[in-house]
């Protein structure tokens, strides 16, 4: 804590701001957007490995902080104060940094997987302001940080090459995202029915319970959209620049209108429960990974005629 309130003692409004910027790296619609364009722009292998490294990432992540469940540090020490703008976000346990792990295992993926130097320092640097502004704001103790950064880097080294090597077979793709999916229904199980103490706090395991679920639908859908694009739908990232673009943000503005307006009905066809969530990310993914895709033969026209087909990277 003594380094949390060194940093509580610089704060100032203009840092405050800047931090606030910074640290919206780390949230999930940024590793959303990213792994779309990957995936729909530029390469459907290099998509996968992007999008199971993030799930598992984020499975880790949620499992070690219901384990240990360490509250956040104002909760620790209420003394110390946090910048209020960074609470809103800052949900479930403290331990370790889900910030910090989604930008390690995005930014970590495109560090690894490019040959650009800039590139690769850009996305390092990232990572570590990232983590940095987590402490920064308050909501994040160096422990928190440090085992998501370390986290990161064992998916990184030891997972991205495996998982490289057997995306060179079909039947080991299948059998990766299968593995997937049974890693979340694990992780489902863990949050229903292991016994935590009574004194557990209810908002923070809702917190866990809601991921697992989410986690689970988009496994699911990524396996789906795997064996779709395989049996018929063979899509391809080729698209001149203005198509690209158009795809990108067409797309992901409405698999986030896919992901919104689904919300409520779903949990009202479920009762409530939690477990709507994995339906609703199943359904967001299938539209991601299988649906829109079957408009990229359009995009691909567009603009043909004023700039060059894009090669697969």
């Amino acid at each position: 804590m003594s380094f949390l309130y060194w940093l509580e003692s610089i704060r100032n409004p203009f840092l405050d701001a800047v931090m606030s910027v910074i640290t919206m790296v780390g949230e999930e619609t940024i590793f959303l957007a990213i792994a779309l364009f990957i995936f729909w722009c530029l390469d459907k292998k290099k998509g996968y490995i992007f999008l199971l490294i993030g799930f598992i990432g984020i499975t880790i992540n949620q499992v070690l902080k219901l384990t240990f469940r360490i509250p956040r540090p104002w909760v620790k020490d209420p003394n110390f104060t946090v910048v209020e703008s960074a609470i809103e976000e800052a949900t479930g346990y403290s331990f370790p940094s889900g910030h910090t792990q989604n930008v390690a295992d995005t930014f970590g993926c495109i560090a690894y997987s490019t040959k650009k130097l800039w590139l690769r320092i850009a996305s390092v640097a990232l990572i570590l302001l990232v983590g940095f502004s987590r402490m920064y704001l308050g909501v994040h103790t160096p422990l928190d940080v440090g085992v998501s950064l370390l986290v990161g880097a064992v998916l990184i080294f030891a997972l991205y090459p495996l998982l490289e090597r057997l995306f060179a077979n079909d039947r080991n793709v299948l059998i990766a995202l299968g593995a997937t999916v049974l890693i979340s229904v694990g992780f489902v199980l863990y949050t229903e029915l292991f016994p935590f103490p009574a004194d557990i706090d209810p908002h923070n395991l809702a917190s866990g319970q809601k991921n697992a679920y989410t986690m689970l639908g988009c496994s699911l859908g990524l396996l789906a959209a795997f064996i779709a694009d395989k049996k018929w739908l063979h899509f391809k990232n080729d698209a001149p620049l203005l198509g690209q673009i158009g795809k990108l943000a067409v797309g992901a503005g409405l698999a986030l209108a896919v992901k919104a307006v689904l919300k409520a009905p779903l949990l009202a066809l479920f009762g409530g429960h939690t477990s709507a969530t994995a339906l609703r990310y199943f359904l967001v993914v299938v539209f991601a990974g299988v649906v829109w895709p079957l408009t990229f033969p359009l995009w691909a026209k567009l603009g043909k005629k004023n700039a060059p087909s894009s090669e697969n990277a």
